[in-house]
């Protein structure tokens, strides 16, 4: 494997890294230090500190804990959710099936991020409304990709005899239809994983996701916007810590998307 295709690996196993490193050693991230008020990388802090003397790698670390917890609630809730939904308006038809297109296309007729902030701004500030606004937003793409997979596969041979057989409906969905739409869905989590990351970064920003004191890269950006100037550190490593992040993802998306589709030569 070249060095530009471990990157995105690396990258990803970092993120991971820090995330589980925050729950088994404490990482001091509120302690005030006034000496220390926005002073640059050096031999104490590798990343300087912020306009209160606390670490920014410290509240880098928890951060990615947070944007990993975030972008794995919200995306395995709406793979299951959507997933579900799909294949019933499919396997179902009629007016379950309409019903679900329609609000699909509600749903479509908003911006996601645009309507995580005003879901999020109905429910209230916090990390459970996020993740709740995120997955309002966020179930429908899966839904109208398990809908599509789904009518496609109804008219296979193997699973009109397993209706012909009687077989119950639920074992045709879960052993013939499920794991045969498993690789789409996959590829649409991969990309997916990075929109969260984004939003939720967003939302903090905003000040209607994660709250203090608890340390999220979206509000360790704003609360540095004030002092760009005079201590940059304070918003490009956050800035950084996403950029690379939602990089890599996207990075490896494309590559999984190309290793499953079977149409391509190998």
């Amino acid at each position: 494997m070249t060095s530009a295709r471990r990157f995105p690996v690396l990258v990803l196993a970092g993120w991971l890294a820090a995330a589980l490193l925050t729950l088994v050693v404490h990482v001091d991230v509120q302690s005030i230090s006034l000496p220390h008020i926005l002073n640059g990388p050096g031999a104490g802090a590798l990343l300087g500190y912020d306009d209160l003397g606390r670490s920014v790698a410290g509240r880098l670390l928890v951060g990615a804990r947070i944007s990993l917890f975030v972008a794995a609630a919200v995306v395995g809730f709406s793979c299951v959710i959507g997933t579900a939904m799909g294949v019933a308006g499919a396997w179902l038809g009629g007016a379950w099936d309409r019903t679900l297109v329609m609000v699909v296309d509600i749903f479509l007729a908003f911006p996601g991020l645009l309507l995580a902030i005003a879901l999020a701004g109905l429910l209230g500030p916090g990390l459970d409304n996020a993740v709740l606004a995120l997955t309002a937003a966020g179930w429908v793409g899966f839904a109208r990709l398990a809908r599509a997979q789904t009518l496609a596969l109804k008219q296979h041979d193997h699973v009109l005899a397993a209706t012909a057989l009687a077989v119950p409906v639920p074992r045709i969905l879960l052993r013939h239809i499920v794991p045969l739409i498993l690789a789409p869905l996959v590829v649409q989590a991969t990309f997916d994983l990075a929109g969260v990351v984004i939003a939720e970064s967003t939302l903090s920003f905003l000040g209607i996701g994660v709250q203090p004191p608890q340390p999220s890269w979206g509000s360790m950006i704003r609360d540095g916007m004030r002092y760009m100037l005079v201590a940059p550190h304070v918003v490009l490593a956050p800035g950084a810590a996403i950029f690379l992040v939602v990089l890599s993802i996207n990075l490896l998306g494309d590559r999984l998307r190309d290793y499953l589709d079977v149409r391509i030569e190998k």
